[in-house]
């Protein structure tokens, strides 16, 4: 996941009560004419309750508008493919409609989707206090993935849609959907912009925008909740209340992301500051003996840009060197995405002081057919494993594996795990696509942090290993298990250490930062053709006070 960035599967309790309201709220919505014998989902809006308290703390800037309104689906699923051929191109969205065996699509009008983060201007809100006057308004978009509840007994069990609609700018492909016999939140949390209520009474009142309610025949319905807006303070108590609410009571529905700290390295949304890790350590042992993490020179020594090359493996009885012949099944597609999120920072902890750096977000993507798995094996005592590919056939037989390189412990604060060091590499190159420095990240603990295309073929839409909880393993470890699914990508943002050039005294002009999947070719894929993605910068100002202009890369805009 951007990176963005945590933890999407938590669901609030008020989903549970939704799994009651929301038979009420179908039976008693009258549909609109024609709705009834038209194919396709019936959709209505509902309120889980008719009131809501929303605690604002103290020191706090506002309430987060969890009204508990939820969009029921029922008749059918409710299901989008949303995409774009090229950065070239716009983004087009069609809604699948399911009629028992018929399968039949239509576009949404041109401009009603232009990203991947939902239907926009989906939900208007309006808020009154107690004299009637209007204190807030809003329309918000609406991410159809996030499986709030169902609505009775015998709907399917699961949902098997997304948990969340993309964030990051160079997603190719997404799919949006509720199940039959589901209801989905309508709030859209952002948390960088709490709305500003004081303590009291409130009314809340919540419709579909015409557009919407036209184009998918829903009733014309609006839902009234009155809200109570306390204050709370940090005493006693209230203290271990505040952190375990994150401030407002609130928690996270699937789909829609808080800020925290990130997950044991990676940061997916929101973070708010920089240099969360311990200085950087001295270089381990087995890193080449002349590295320098910001060398000019494109020699090839002491790389420690994740493409070093890691020692031959040899075979022995515990640690065979695998099949001579990689067989003949599915394989990943690595690609490399475009940086983005670039500018000119002081560096992280670590980094030397009064320095320019200029800090990037980056992504490597699997685009199928085949997961990327990787194995390490370590030996007692040792600070590398061994790492191997596996390989699976049509059926998810595991049918072989191969050297892949090696995986190494990184014990920083905010790290703490092993990170595979085969996986990508980062450069920054002149205006002639020479080299002028390597990045100073060294290896990767493999993560589906986020959704780049959903549409491509075997993408998984629920992988598991999206936080980091669990995919790195721990100092103990004596093996791990490192997986890239099909349709995610894995992304490292400019708050980790690494993931930016010390450009202190260049030249101003033109440059690329170049991201580079599978650097060493130690990695077997559908293809090699597509793992360089270049983003053109433009640095400027001088020594100490640099600058950095980004220029959009084709459609995408995002600096």
């Amino acid at each position: 996941m951007t990176r963005q960035h945590l933890s999407r599967t938590r669901r609030s309790a008020i989903a549970g009560a939704a799994a009651l309201a929301v038979v009420a709220g179908v039976g008693g919505a009258a549909p609109v004419a024609g709705a009834a014998t038209a194919p396709g989902p019936k959709l209505n809006l509902i309120a889980a309750s008719t009131s809501v308290t929303l605690d604002r703390w103290e020191g706090s800037d506002g309430v987060y508008l969890e009204l508990g309104t939820y969009l029921t689906v029922d008749g059918g699923p409710l299901e989008f493919q949303v995409t774009r051929k090229s950065y070239k191109d716009p983004v087009i969205a069609r809604q699948i409609i399911r009629d028992g065996k018929k399968t039949r699509t239509r576009n949404l009008p041109k401009g009603m989707v232009k990203d991947f983060s939902g239907l926009r201007g989906f939900l208007e809100t309006t808020l009154t206090d107690a004299s009637g006057k209007v204190v807030h308004k809003t329309t918000d978009t609406f991410c159809p993935n996030n499986a709030s509840g169902r609505l009775r007994p015998d709907a399917p069990a699961t949902s098997k849609y997304p948990e969340s609609c993309p964030t990051n700018p160079f997603t190719l492909g997404s799919v949006w959907g509720v199940q039959r016999g589901w209801a989905t939140n309508t709030t859209m949390y952002d948390y960088s912009r709490p709305v500003d209520l004081k303590a009291g009474e409130y009314t809340a009142k919540v419709s579909v925008t015409k557009k919407y309610r036209d184009l998918f025949s829903i009733p014309n319905k609006t839902r009234t909740v009155k809200v109570t807006v306390r204050r709370l303070t940090d005493d006693g108590g209230g203290a271990g209340l505040r952190s375990a609410a994150g401030h407002s009571g609130h928690t996270a529905m699937p789909g829609h992301s808080m800020p925290s700290a990130p997950a044991a390295g990676h940061a997916h949304t929101y973070l708010d500051s920089r240099g969360a890790d311990a200085p950087v350590p001295p270089a381990a042992p087995h890193a080449l003996a002349s590295g320098n993490r910001s060398a000019r020179a494109a020699d090839g020594k002491g790389q420690t840009d994740g493409s070093r090359i890691a020692p031959a493996l040899k075979p022995n009885a515990e640690r065979p060197a695998g099949r001579a012949k990689v067989p003949d099944v599915p394989k990943p597609d690595l690609r490399a995405l475009p940086a983005w999120d670039i500018a000119i920072t002081d560096g992280e902890d670590g980094d030397i002081k009064g320095k320019d750096y200029l800090a990037f977000s980056a992504n490597v993507w699997n685009a199928g057919p085949a997961p990327l798995v990787v194995d390490g094996f370590r030996s007692p005592g040792k600070d590398l494993m061994d790492a191997y590919q596996y390989f699976y056939d049509a059926k998810g037989r595991q049918v072989g594996y191969a050297p892949a390189g090696t995986m190494e412990w990184d014990a920083r604060v905010g790290h703490e795990h092993w990170h595979f060091t085969d996986f990508a590499s980062y450069r920054l190159l002149t205006a002639d696509k020479k080299v002028a420095v390597r990045s100073g990240k060294e290896a990767f603990c493999l993560a589906n942090t986020d959704a780049i295309d959903y549409t491509v073929k075997n993408a998984n839409w629920h992988p598991n290993n999206t936080d980091l909880a669990t995919a790195c393993g721990s100092r103990g470890s004596i093996s791990v298990r490192e997986v890239l699914d099909v349709g995610s990508g894995d992304t490292y943002t400019q708050y980790r250490p690494g993931q930016s050039f010390e450009v202190t005294d260049f030249p101003n002009g033109t440059y690329y930062i170049e991201v580079l999947a599978n650097p060493s070719k130690r990695l077997h894929e559908t293809s090699l053709k597509n793992n360089v993605a270049l983003r053109k910068v433009v640095l400027s100002g001088k020594p100490g006070a640099r600058k950095v202009t980004v220029p959009p890369h084709q459609l995408i805009n995002t600096p």
